[in-house]
């Protein structure tokens, strides 16, 4: 259900409230909602599931990717929220793939190597080789 990416990220499709609490026991201290609220029928309220990620002992955080694309503030946001996680963070949005990319994104603005991301993604299941120029430049490798 929770695919790693890295030893501190995993990302994952949609989860559940009650999810919030297998995330605790695997060692999860953050979970990020990258889902804008509304976004399909029954997903889970943003408010609902912060609840549930305060009662399983979690920090939440939103930072939602709707059709529009990326920002430099949701990657600075990301950056920032990977930077202060105390443990492992759990991404999630409609099939990971947001989640994924934002992660390889904010790492890249950290200064991490767009090839090692790209490779660490792939690991994971996800192809984000087309985000190679933007990745390189965020790292300042242009």
């Amino acid at each position: 259900m929770f695919i790693r990416i890295t030893d501190q990220v995993s990302v994952a499709p949609q989860i559940a409230p009650e999810d919030m609490a297998l995330a605790k026991a695997q060692g999860f201290t953050t979970v990020i909602n990258n889902r804008p609220d509304g976004e399909a029928n029954g997903q889970p309220s943003g408010a609902v599931m912060r609840a549930a990620a305060m009662a399983a002992g979690l920090h939440y955080a939103e930072i939602p990717i709707d059709h529009s694309g990326f920002s430099r503030p949701q990657v600075d946001t990301m950056a920032a929220e990977l930077a202060a996680a105390e443990g492992g963070v759990l991404a999630y949005c409609r099939s990971g793939t947001r989640s994924c990319n934002l992660w390889a994104l904010a790492e890249a603005a950290r200064g991490e190597d767009a090839d090692a991301l790209i490779a660490a993604a792939a690991a994971g299941g996800y192809d984000i080789g087309g985000l190679r120029p933007i990745l390189h430049s965020l790292a300042g490798h242009d």
